[in-house]
């Protein structure tokens, strides 16, 4: 009996202790929600450390990876800008440059009909 009071009497400290938060957070505002939440957050990171380390493991690895991809890709797009860039500059000089040719006809009118 004795110990099922305990409990009673610990859940039931536990709603008031709750309800004391949400009128303290609302009379407070946003900065009090915030508070609250992080308090929670830092409650439940000091429960399960194991846990939250394998949460940064991981997406600290996915965010490396893709950080990695991202930059290699602009890299990529640089280079190739500047190839066009420079394939410009160097048909811009040939054009200038060279003679007018003189077009072939296409290879279908050089054919003999039977």
């Amino acid at each position: 009996m004795e110990t099922q009071s305990k409990e009673d009497n610990q859940q039931e400290i536990l709603k008031n202790g709750k309800d004391q938060v949400a009128t303290t957070a609302s009379a407070v505002g946003w900065k009090g929600a915030l508070g609250v939440q992080y308090r929670e957050i830092k409650e439940n990171v000091e429960t399960y450390p194991y846990v939250w380390a394998s949460y940064i493991v991981v997406y600290g690895g996915l965010a490396l990876w893709g950080t990695y991809r991202w930059r290699k890709l602009r890299n990529t797009e640089n280079r190739v800008r500047a190839l066009q860039e420079r394939l410009k500059r160097l048909e811009a000089q040939e054009s200038a440059t060279s003679i007018p040719t003189v077009e072939k006809a296409p290879p279908s009118a050089d054919k003999s009909t039977k």
